[in-house]
């Protein structure tokens, strides 16, 4: 499970506090995968990466009880000037993983060809999001986090197989979802919660949500 109780999170911007969060409390439980909606510039960037640690909360506790991924298009600890071959492997080790199967496994989904071999640096940002998304699904997580659903790739087969091994993991996995276009969070959750000003509101289906979150970007 993963578990917010009572947590807060803002920035300064430099003329005024952005509240992200506002003593928010809410629980995941394994196999009730959630989406939450949220428009763009209320955060939900900030929130993903405070769901998989890399965001430490200004008050409150977050709990996790289980494997949760990385987010989806977050590069770190993946280096630069490494082929996605070696960092596919390295990544692997480093999850006590099958180097073989991991590096095999996103070689087959990126069909990055050739320049599987070569460094990132001299990816385009599309190769470097399905690797990444790539190297996510090879991993073994309990709940998956993903910031605004797929990469953005031009590439139809990545994409749908990618989808394919998404709508497999739902299945066994729970995922987390967070995006501001309602369509996005149908494929993959039935529970939703809306994020807007601080304040997250659950609710027990998609339709509740996009309700309130039709009136609050339409009103």
């Amino acid at each position: 499970m993963l578990e917010f109780e009572n947590v807060s999170k803002s920035f300064w911007t430099g003329t005024q506090r952005k509240v992200i969060l506002d003593r928010a409390s809410f629980r995941v439980d394994l196999g009730e995968s959630l989406g939450i909606l949220a428009p763009n510039g209320t955060g939900k960037t900030t929130l993903i990466k405070m769901m998989a640690g890399l965001e430490k909360p200004d008050e409150g506790e977050i709990r996790r009880g289980c494997k949760i991924s990385f987010p989806l298009g977050f590069m770190g600890g993946v280096i630069s000037k490494h082929s996605a071959m070696e960092n596919s492997r390295y990544i692997a080790k480093l999850y006590g993983l099958d180097p073989d199967y991991v590096e095999a496994f996103c070689r087959w989904l990126c069909g990055l060809e050739e320049y599987f071999d070569q460094p990132l640096g001299t990816y385009s940002s599309g190769m470097r999001a399905r690797f990444t998304f790539a190297l996510m699904l090879a991993l073994d997580f309990d709940i998956y986090l993903i910031d605004e659903g797929m990469p953005s790739s031009t590439d139809v087969e990545f994409n749908r197989k990618a989808g394919e091994i998404l709508q497999e993991r739902l299945r066994t996995t729970t995922i987390i979802i967070v995006s501001h276009q309602p369509q996005i969070l149908e494929k993959f959750a039935r529970r939703a919660a809306v994020l807007n000003q601080g304040q997250l509101s659950m609710f027990e289906s998609l339709e509740e949500a996009k309700q309130l979150y039709d009136y609050q970007t339409q009103g």
